[in-house]
């Protein structure tokens, strides 16, 4: 098949629909390899982030009770935990609209297409198969086009995705170690009987 000659029969709105699913699957793509950078640079930093949510309460929460402490503790770690899965799903919804909006876009390319194909083949007058199979074959492209973009997209989607739910099964982990080292008490405390126990 001959592409030129393809896009030389293109008119104004297929020749939009092609730069339209051009300009979504680089943009796509972009989202996918930032997404993924991203998300593990949010994994070195979010044990840091739920630490430090929480030391810098810590000379303020010595005067509460313990079970005040424990719930200013929990909120100040979910508080961090919501920031970061919230940054951590930004240009999910480009791809999400990629993958769902792509196959449409190349459809309506081809339905387009095989419109003009068939008025063409109307006013010639010739409906033979050969004369059918080359323009619809052509205006098939737009289809394989919209599979194209929206395929890499919904890979890219449940790839960030899987990466988003392992970053935070991993910091509610790391959550909870914080909150029970907040709610222990300092180790000096709890060696003074042994020291006492030793002397006598």
């Amino acid at each position: 098949m001959d592409y030129a000659l393809y896009w030389q029969h293109t008119d104004f709105l297929t020749r939009s629909l092609f730069f339209i699913l051009l300009l979504m699957s680089v943009v796509s793509w972009c989202a996918i390899v930032l997404r993924v950078l991203d998300t593990r640079r949010l994994q070195k930093d979010a044990v840091l982030l739920l630490q430090q949510s929480v030391s810098g309460l810590r000379g303020r929460m010595q005067q509460l009770l313990p079970d005040q402490r424990k719930s200013v503790a929990e909120q100040a770690l979910l508080r961090q935990i919501n920031r970061t899965r919230v940054e951590s799903e930004r240009g999910l919804q480009i791809l999400g609209t990629t993958a769902a909006v792509a196959p449409f876009v190349g459809l309506f390319g081809t339905v387009w297409g095989i419109f003009h194909a068939l008025h063409a083949i109307g006013q010639s007058g010739q409906a033979g198969l050969g004369q059918v199979a080359g323009p619809v074959g052509e205006a098939l492209i737009m289809t394989g086009l919209g599979l194209a973009v929206a395929i890499p997209a919904v890979l890219g989607y449940n790839v960030c995705v899987r990466l988003n739910r392992k970053m935070l099964a991993q910091l509610q982990d790391e959550a909870h170690l914080v909150l029970i080292d907040q709610l222990l008490p300092p180790a000096s405390t709890s060696t003074a009987p042994n020291s006492t126990g030793s002397q006598t």
